[in-house]
């Protein structure tokens, strides 16, 4: 994949990616908006609501997955919409039993009007997959206690929300997820409100280990050049993270000390 060389892959469960970009399928205007703007973000990771997979003997021609190359993407189906883990366990062993992945990006969010996680549910849901095989890379709040605990309880990956879905406010909650970063020993993705490039950089500056993003390319102008800004971002982002920056000052530090002169 062309792009910045950097130091390290994302490792999940074992299996490396170069890209450390991962993107949602919801909300493109068509199947083939959304195939082009897989391809221009360079991503290897894709997620997808089961609801939008069809699945058996009535498959439809225009089907979500006929515009995903799976031999290229790796295809990771979301449980949005579970209510509890019953429900998100239920979505996952439909998806593994259709052919899809073992991979499960695990979305419990009762509350239809903040969709924000359930951290017991989560936790439960994770659990039970857990001990079914499953990846499970659950959604939750950013909240230290509760990456922590899911860690333990066996997922691959744990991904803190930035910010409400979909509401592209960007990353409020920096200093928890700086936390969960300086604590995981599974990689950290941060998904969910992230709007700019620059918020995806931030991240990635920060020390997470990848971002998801849908809405932000899904409804741009031009999901394919918005596709190619966050790949680029995100690459610098990282790359700033590996090779260091010096630390903040309270004063100022002159970039030509006079002593050099004298």
């Amino acid at each position: 994949m062309e792009g910045i060389s950097t130091k390290e892959q994302l490792v999940i469960a074992g299996r490396s990616f170069q890209s450390r970009l991962l993107l949602g399928t919801g909300k493109f205007g068509s199947y083939l908006q959304m195939s082009q703007a897989l391809e221009a973000s360079g991503c290897q990771i894709v997620t997808v609501s089961l609801r939008r997979v069809e699945i058996g003997e009535n498959k439809r021609k225009e089907d979500i997955l006929s515009f995903i190359d799976t031999e290229k993407y790796l295809v990771v189906v979301n449980t949005s919409g579970a209510m509890d883990a019953e429900e998100a366990v239920r979505i996952a062993k439909i998806a593994a039993y259709g052919g899809l992945p073992k991979w499960i990006k695990l979305e419990i969010h009762p509350d239809p009007r903040y969709l924000l996680p359930d951290p017991v549910e989560t936790l439960k849901a994770t659990q039970l997959l857990v001990k079914d095989d499953f990846v499970v890379l659950p959604y939750i709040n950013a909240d230290p206690v509760i990456a922590k605990r899911l860690e333990e309880a066996g997922a691959a990956a744990v991904m803190p929300l930035g910010s409400p879905i979909g509401s592209m406010r960007g990353i409020e909650t920096k200093a928890q997820i700086e936390i969960i970063i300086e604590q995981a020993n599974v990689p950290v993705i941060v998904d969910a409100g992230i709007g700019k490039p620059s918020h995806a950089a931030m991240a990635m500056e920060m020390g997470a280990d990848g971002v998801l993003i849908n809405t932000a390319i899904a409804i741009a102008n031009d999901p394919c050049k918005m596709a190619k800004a966050f790949k680029m971002a995100i690459e610098a982002g990282r790359m700033a993270f590996e090779f260091g920056t010096d630390e903040i000052s309270r004063l100022a530090v002159p970039t030509s000390p006079i002593e050099s002169f004298l």
